[in-house]
Formats: C-alpha cells, structure tokens, sequence
C-alpha cells in the first residue's frame, strides 16, 4: 500500500470527539442499566499494564476483546463498569529509573532510598499515563474517572493488611532457602519469572579423589554441566540401587582446590544414567542439591556473594565472577590432572525476565507464602466449572500448574514497590507484621525499624479485583464489592496464568469469604509476526499498533485484529486483514450514506417485511443476531466479526440494498417506498448495533445521522442490543430459499457476462434446473427481482430442465443455472484462446512442480521464498481448474 493511500485519512480527527462525547456523557462510569438486566452487573479489570510500557499487540488484542465485551453488556442494560489502573512494576521500573540516573552520573545508592523513590515517581509522572492515553485512542471505553494504581494508598493498605492477615496465620514466613537470584537486578526471581533459554554447553567430568583408597580405586568422577560451584560442595551422591557405588556409601572424597573432607552418600534423585552415576552435591547452588542436602544433613556453603563473585575464603578464585571461576577452576583440575574429559552438552538456563542475566540459583534469607493452604480453593472453583476458561483446553494446564506450584518467594532486594509491613526491635528483639507504621517498640519503647526488602509485584496484582472495589475499607460490605463482586470476565494472556490468574483466585477465596474473582477467563491468543515468529526489535518483526491506528483507524485494527482470532494458541499477524476490515467500515458508510440519502418523505413508524426479500433479510437478520450472541457465549471472537463482515458485506450491502432500489425510485409506489425505507432503516440499526463492540466509532457516527424514535438512546453505545428472541419471529425459510436461489441465478449470469465479456446491456436467455417444485415455484415467484438485477430475456425454470446448446453452465445449491450464450460468444475461437492460455498455465505449474520437488532448493532457499512458490504454484492449480472447467463448458 503506498504512503500517500496509508496517510488519506486522518481517523483519530473523526475519532477524537466521539470518545470525548462518551465520557463527558458518563457512559464509561458504572452505567444504571436497563431492561431485564437492570438489575445485574457487569464488571471487567483490565490486567493493569506497567507504568513503563506502552501498547503493544498483546494489548491491542486484548483490550479490543475487552472492549467488545464491556460495550455488547452495556448494550444488554446491565450495570456495567471497565475499570482501569496501572501497576507500578517494581523491578522494571527500578531498572528504568537506575539507567536514567546512570546518564546523569548518579547513583541510586549516592542519593538513598527516599530520594530514589522520589525518582520513581517522577517518572511515573512523566510515562505512567502514556499507555493509558494510547488505550483512549483505541476507543476502549474504561472508567477513566477513577483510575487506579498499584501504589496508591488503599491499594497500599490493602496489600498491608494481606501480608499481616497471613504472617499471623503462618501462611507467610521467613526462612533460608535456595532462590533465583539476579546477580544484574540483585533481587530474587520467582520460578514462574524464570525464562529458560538454550544453550550450547559442556558436561565437564571431574576426578574427586577417595580420602583413602577402596579397593584399589582411587577417586570417583562426577559429570557437572557447573565446575565453579565445586567450591562449595558438600557431598557426592549416588543410587541406592546403583551396584557399581555401593561399597562407596559411607566413605569420603577430599575435595580438590580446596581440601574439603565430604561424604558419600546415597539418595534416589540421583539418575544412574546421567554422567558417571556420581553427582557433586552443591545444596546453597541448587535447589535439588539443596534437597539432596537436607536429607543427608549437609554443610551448607554459599560460596557467590550478591553480583555472583566468589567470596573471601578461595583463595585466588575470590573476587571472580562465575564465568572467571568456570575458567580458572577447569583449568586447575587440568593442570592437576583431575579433568578427566569434556564433552559437549546442549541444555536450559534460566535467565531474568528483565534483564536477561543468567539467574544463579543462591541460598538467601527471603519471605515466602505457604501455598498448599490455598492451592486447594482455587483448583476446585475450576474443577467444579464455578471459573470457566476459554478455551476450555487451558484449564488443565491451569490445574496442572497449581498441583506443581511450591511455596513462593514474594520479597525483593529493591527499593520500589511495596515495603514489606515487618517491623523490628533491635534492643528486645520483638518483631510483628503491622498495617499501621510503627515507630517504637510496643515492648521497650525502643526505636523500631522496617524490613528492608519489598514485595513480590505479583503479591499486590493478586488483589487487583477487589482492592479497586472498596474492598480496603470496608471488605464484602463495601458497596461496589456487596453489588458487583466478583467480576464477569476477565481477558489475559497465556504466560500470566500462573503468575496473576492463579494468584487472583487465591487470595479472592481468601480475602472475600471464598467468593471466585471473575466467571470466566478468556486465554487470547499470543500475537506472533506474519513469520510465524515471536514479535521484537531485535528481529525487526515488530508491528506498531498506534501506526496501524494511523493507517487504517481504531476501527479497522480492532475488527481485523479479532478477524484472525482462531482456536489456536498464536495468531500470525496479517495486515491484510486489517486493510480489509477498513474497507469494510468504508463499505458500512457507504451503505448506510445509500439508506440516508433515499429518506426524503421518510416517517418512523415499525418495520414491516412485507416483500420476499424483506422477509429474506429479517430472517437473516434474526438468524445472525442468534449466532453472534452464541459465539459472545463462547467467547469465539474471530467467529463474530467473519459472521457479521458476510452479513453485512454480501447480503445487506451487495443484496438487500440493490433489491431495495427499485422499490425507491421516483416512481414507485408511496406505500410501498415508505415500507421499503423503514425496513432498511430497521435493519441498518440493527447491524450498527451489532458491530457496534467492535467497531464502535464508525457505527458511532452513522447512528448520530440515523433518523430515531423519540424514545431512541442519545447515543449508540446506551443503545439496545438487538433481541434475538423477538426477532425469532422473522424467521421465514421459504424466503430465505428464494432470495438465497435468486442470488446464485444472478450471480451466475453475472459472472458469466465478466468471463466472455458481454455487455450488461445485452439480453441472455436463462433456464434453471431445481431440485424440486417446491424450489421452482419459490423461485418463479421472484422472476421479477432476477429480469431487475441480471437482464434477463427468456427465464425459464423446472425440475427437469436441460442444458440448451452453446451455453455456460454454473452448478448453485440444488440447481444448475444455464446461460445461453449463442450469437454472442465464437464458440471454436474462445475453446482456441482458452487451449492456448492452459497450456501456457500448466507450462508454467509444471515448472514450479519441479522446482518444489528438488530437494535441494528446499534445503538451501530461506522459507519465505518457499512459501512464496508455494502459494504461486496454489495459483496456478486454481486457474488450470477453472481454464478446465471453461474448456469442458464450451464442449
């Protein structure tokens, strides 16, 4: 597309006094309802995007999802409310505000802990908004009015209150234990923020010599993929059932470099096919040493200090980073001649979500939650169908997640976030959680001070739900948590299902009287690039969705975002998709400047199909309504907009409109004009009504020039949601076979007049062969609307119909429509043109055939280009085809 064609438009100066109209008229606030829901509620959090980000594909899908389903409730007369807010992002923002600092020359350690977190604020002062603003420009309709933030001071009460309730209950404790430590981020990780990257690695095998001898064998050769943690081994382990050991259980080894005397030992996690049989046990390095450890009552020895050095103690290995280390270690046991071999060994690390360092497992003094008292409420509000997932696939692994889930490190060695509520005395040695500040000492009347480290970001999102509902204050009886808890649906992605899904539903059972967060979570798919391939900057496969906005409107990016929405887990971005759905809103003006522009004279009054195709299109128009609320029901959102885009596309606009043109000439009949103009109308509303979710400024705008009853919402988005149970009514079959026949019949002639080039001027007798007389009198019926539409000279239909010499023939649904096509088409020189183009065309298939057939090619060729001669070959079959089927046609 070019520049020039992208830039035509400028959307957001139509779109920008829509949305503004909205929220002056405070229809994103808790709306009263009306009709049978009235009385109910209708609720959505937005998962609260960072103070650092900005919108991305994720969010752009997500939030039109969103969007669609808080604007469809609206329009049902629930009481509905989108709220909105933005977490404060501990370690991501620290890591923000450290690098601006750093540019500045200054340190946050230079300035201290208040002055940093002043930083903190000011940034969020300056981005915290920007993801926000960019959310209005998509028309998402949250309530702005009372925006919330992870830090602010309910929030903060909130999450206060949590921690105290479960410190006081043992839920949450201090202890040692092995972590994912960032030795970049110098903070501990949770195991679900662990990205496991692969890496071409070694398994170095180390010779342990026996402090005395066994039969004759003089050390033992453990297999590690981590040489520099050696150090601080305690132990060697093997099998019980390991026959080749066991003599060995009971005895030591001396370790090298540093003499250390350690065991052997025998434990079942051991795996006899790995290395040598024999494991180095390393229990503050690695969480299965660390149990191993346990077990067999071992040394601990931390051997990294915080940035991942080794510490005093090693001598010239004190002060090096882990990789140093690895060297320097591998290269004594070489020049002692206890590197018995190297071999090569593919394997995972894990690495920090931030930064992307390589975590090092470390045993730290950190806070943790004991889930096992809460897992069990919130596995079975799912397994009871009480949360329903979408798709449906994703609640084992949900389940699955929660069974493997072990107790959760929930502080953090930073400075942002919420300071975690513990609170010491030095002199006495008293300590409690608090909600309230505490100064002094309760005991001594000493002074007291506050722990350090703050909390886990994920800890304060678990309570995003309730936390903006007044649940601070007031817990269940606050009034939005007593008349709209828990919330109806909740959107997100797949990789914080464990994360925040899991952990919502937790702390909900807990905090609110076991009551479920939210019924239904819907898993959207994760956006990929047209590759295949996950979206980033450093690939340059990145799409940018306020440039999309720009290029093809809110509209148009939001319907053919969900256009692409399947059952599978990612979605291939295709752009094309979204091109389309922007000609598509053209198309909608379009017709609906048609249906404006022909209401001169016009009166309200109740639509009334009184002509086939009239009751052809309400019966349409019920049967859509039905199968957009069914596919609402489940959550199907590509389902929709590929339902309503044919509705509205080939029926209304190409079919209905045209059949309703002659009914609205000058000359027609008033009664008539007046019935047609009403109808149109009517289901021009309807479907604006109906796209409006997706597509709601476009639809906005048409319905602002739409004549209306008096008693007609002010504006589309607190208008009604069409009733598929009065429209049931419409529902005519027999009209539908009728219109749906006259429809093939015209669009066989027409293709046909396209296919031999003959004037829409000139007349073409046609005969139809249906499927029964019940078909032939319906369609007989509709003579009229096919001589209007295909000019058509003789018309004759029956259920033994036969093909009339010299004619085209194009096969429909229970007919055969014949095209005569004598005197207007050479019949030997059009089958002589028609040869020699498929010999051409199958010329050129062959040589693509052959091309994807050699081996080679598809070896050395990038895979875009293999696609591409894919899909030309795919061209090429289809017209070789209908080259075919043209030639069989002229006999």
């Amino acid at each position: 597309m070019s520049e020039d064609k992208r830039k035509s438009t400028d959307y957001a100066a139509m779109e920008r006094p829509i949305f503004e109209a909205w929220k002056d008229a405070g229809y994103f606030q808790r709306t009263p309802g009306f009709g049978e829901h009235a009385g109910e509620s209708y609720t959505i959090v937005i998962p609260p995007p960072n103070i650092t980000g900005v919108l991305h594909m994720g969010h752009a899908l997500n939030d039109t999802i969103q969007d669609a389903c808080i604007r469809r409730a609206r329009m049902r007369g629930f009481q509905t409310r989108w709220i909105i807010g933005t977490d404060h992002a501990g370690i991501s923002t620290q890591t923000k505000v450290d690098k601006r600092l750093a540019e500045q020359g200054i340190s946050r350690l230079e300035i201290g802990r208040e002055a940093f977190i002043e930083e903190c604020y000011k940034w969020r002062e300056e981005y915290g908004t920007t993801i926000v603003n960019q959310i209005k420009g998509m028309g998402c309709s949250c309530d702005y009015s009372d925006e919330h933030f992870t830090l602010e001071p309910a929030y903060v009460r909130a999450v206060r209150k949590l921690f105290t309730d479960w410190y006081h209950e043992d839920i949450i404790y201090r202890g040692k234990r092995i972590v994912n430590w960032c030795p970049h981020c110098t903070t501990a990780i949770a195991d679900d923020e662990a990205e496991y990257v692969d890496e071409a690695g070694h398994l170095w095998y180390l010779r342990y010599p026996l402090t005395e001898p066994v039969c004759g064998l003089e050390y033992l050769v453990v297999a590690t993929t981590r040489p520099e943690t050696m150090l601080g081994d305690t132990g060697v382990a093997v099998n019980p059932k390991d026959e080749r050991f066991g003599h060995l259980v009971g005895k030591t080894v001396k370790l090298p470099l540093v003499d250390r005397e350690i065991p052997i030992f025998a434990d079942w996690h051991v795996d006899t096919e790995f290395g040598t049989g024999c494991v180095k046990v390393t229990p503050s390095h690695d969480p299965n040493d660390w149990a191993m450890g346990e077990r067999a009552g071992l040394e601990r020895i931390n051997i990294f200090d915080e940035t991942a050095h080794v510490v005093e103690g090693y001598g010239k290995f004190s002060g090096m980073d882990r990789d140093e280390a690895r060297e320097a270690i591998v290269a004594a046991f070489e020049e002692l001649g206890l590197l018995d071999h190297v071999e090569d060994h593919d394997h995972s690390v894990m690495t920090c979500y931030r930064c992307h360092t390589k975590l090092e497992p470390w045993e730290s003094e950190q806070w943790f939650v004991a889930v096992d008292a809460l897992k069990e409420p919130a596995a079975r509000v799912v397994e009871d169908g009480s949360i329903q997932f979408h798709p449906a696939r994703w609640k084992q692994v949900y389940l699955d997640w929660l069974a493997n889930l072990k107790d959760w490190c929930i502080s953090r060695q930073l400075w942002w976030g919420h300071r975690i509520p513990m609170f010491y005395c030095d002199t006495c040695g008293w300590e409690d959680a608090s909600v309230e500040e505490i100064e002094v000492c309760p005991v001594c009347g000493a002074p007291v001070r506050q722990d350090e480290d703050v909390l886990d970001t994920w800890f304060s999102s678990q309570l995003w739900p309730f936390a903006t509902m007044g649940w601070t204050e007031e817990g269940m009886d606050a009034p939005q948590m007593r008349d709209a808890y828990p919330t109806q649906v909740l959107s997100t992605a797949r990789d914080i299902m464990g994360l925040w899904v899991a952990r919502m539903v937790m702390a909900s059972m807990y905090c609110c009287d076991e009551t479920i967060p939210f019924d239904d979570v819907i898993i959207h798919p994760t956006v990929m690039a047209a590759d295949g391939k996950p979206m980033s900057k450093s690939r340059g496969n990145g799409v940018d969705p306020l440039r999309l906005m720009e290029d093809y409107g809110a509209d148009g990016m939001r319907f053919g975002l969900l256009m692409q929405v399947t059952g599978a887990q990612d979605l291939k971005f295709n752009e094309a998709k979204l091109e389309s759905s922007r000609n598509f809103a053209n198309k909608v003006k379009n017709a609906s400047r048609f249906v404006l522009m022909n209401l001169e004279g016009y009166e309200p009054g109740s639509p009334e199909p009184t002509t086939p195709a009239d009751r052809w299109i309400f019966s349409r128009l019920a049967k859509i309504v039905a199968a957009v609320d069914a596919a609402y029901d489940n959550f199907e959102f590509g389902e929709i907009t590929r339902e309503l885009y044919s509705f509205v596309w080939n029926e209304f606009c190409d079919w209905y409109i045209e059949f309703s043109k002659a009914r609205l000439g000058a000359d027609a009949d008033p009664a008539d004009r007046a019935v047609c103009q009403r109808n149109l109308v009517f289901v021009l509303g309807q479907i604006l009504r109906l796209l409006h979710p997706i597509m709601p400024f476009v639809t906005e705008q048409v319905y602002g020039e739409m004549p209306k009853e008096d008693d007609a919402a002010p504006m589309l988005i607190v208008a009604a949601w069409p009733d598929a149970g009065e429209l049931a009514a419409y529902v005519d079959e027999d009209a539908e076979r009728a219109i749906a026949m006259v429809c093939e019949v015209v669009g066989a002639v027409r293709s046909t007049r396209a296919r031999y080039g003959i004037s829409p001027k000139t007349a073409l007798p046609v005969a139809v062969k249906v499927a029964d007389t019940a078909d032939a009198a319906l369609l007989i019926a509709q003579e009229h609307l096919v001589r209007q539409l295909a000019n058509v000279e003789e018309f004759d239909v029956a259920v033994e119909a036969s093909k009339p010499a010299e004619s085209a023939v194009v096969l429909g649904t229970g007919l055969e429509v014949y095209i005569v096509l004598a005197g207007h088409v050479d019949f030997a020189a059009e089958r002589a043109r028609l040869v020699k183009e498929r010999d051409g065309v199958a010329k050129d298939a062959a040589k693509f055939e052959k091309k994807l057939a050699n081996p080679g090619f598809l070896a050395k060729a990038a895979p875009e280009i293999v696609e591409k001669d894919r899909a030309k070959l795919a061209d090429l079959t289809d017209k070789l085809a209908r080259l075919d089927a043209q030639i069989a046609e002229l006999g």
